[in-house]
């Protein structure tokens, strides 16, 4: 390996070393199930707000959109403004009363819970089967999610990608069972923090790359470049309505995203919730555009 690579190396290391020293220190301040799996309700607005967002957005921010705007052109913006409108509903309609009613409810821990209590469900069929839902769909959700590190140490290291999977796998079980459901807001707190930081350098370089002419990517990517900056194109056809409101719809997800409401939940009172609003709209605004 070159040096570059070996100092790559070192600090990914060191990265995924602080993700499991955060499990170890939280796991001596957990006390109860409350603890374990709300945090005993005590996540202020920045550890809120940007855990949420970069559990959410993952690695879809920092390549499956980029990806997915060079291959195709820009056109395909149409999915982060769907985003954009789902992360703004999501935070201003639902976190205050879910967080409220989530406490009334019999001080549900989870979002199965809560159905079965807010809706006296005695013989527990909303808990099961939305149990069942979320481990189906987040099984998918979750794959992709290792699947992108997987790549990532592939492509930059050149190690096998199931080794890779399987590292990225092991240490976020690592700090998980051990540290519950703070440690991994803090985590991803600090995940959140990196790819903003990675979001606001890239443009810079790439234009000071580029000296602000992009014929040359335009050539690479192989798309018209007649077309390619226009948001009415998909590729090289005019994009469809039915086109841009499948992309726009990728905001309903976050609706129903059990990672995401889950964090509504377990915000200290309302004041951080509303700072946290803030907070997590800001933080998207900024990443999806720097991401486009």
């Amino acid at each position: 390996m070159s040096g570059t690579t070996m100092v790559i190396l070192s600090a990914f290391v060191a990265y995924l070393l602080l993700m499991i020293v955060i499990g170890v220190v939280y796991m001596k301040k957990t006390s109860s199930s409350e603890d374990y799996f709300l945090g005993g309700r005590g996540l202020n607005a920045w550890v809120a707000a940007l855990s949420a967002q970069a559990s959410d957005m993952s690695g879809w921010l920092l390549m499956g959109l980029p990806g997915a705007i060079y291959s195709l052109g820009t056109g395909q913006i149409w999915i982060a403004v769907g985003l954009f409108i789902g992360t703004v509903l999501n935070w201003v309609c639902i976190s205050h009363r879910l967080r409220k009613y989530t406490i009334a409810a019999n001080n549900s821990l989870t979002i199965p819970a809560f159905f079965e209590n807010r809706f006296q469900d005695k013989k527990r069929i909303l808990l099961l089967l939305s149990s069942i839902v979320i481990v189906i769909f987040f099984l998918v959700y979750t794959a992709s999610a290792l699947a992108a590190g997987g790549k990532l140490f592939n492509t930059v290291f050149g190690i096998d990608y199931h080794i890779a999977l399987a590292i990225g796998a092991a240490v976020i079980l690592c700090y998980t069972f051990m540290g519950g459901f703070m440690a991994v807001c803090v985590t991803d707190f600090v995940q959140g923090t990196l790819m903003l930081i990675a979001l606001l350098v890239v443009p810079i370089v790439a234009w000071g790359f580029v000296s602000g002419d992009f014929s040359a990517l335009l050539t690479q990517s192989g798309v018209n470049s007649e077309h390619y900056m226009s948001l009415m194109y998909n590729g090289d056809h005019p994009i469809t309505p039915i086109e841009i409101i499948s992309n726009l719809a990728w905001g309903l997800g976050y609706c129903g995203m059990p990672h995401i409401l889950i964090r509504f939940m377990a915000i200290k009172n309302e004041k951080e919730l509303r700072k946290s609003s803030v907070i997590a709209i800001v933080w998207v605004i900024i990443s999806l555009t720097l991401a486009v």
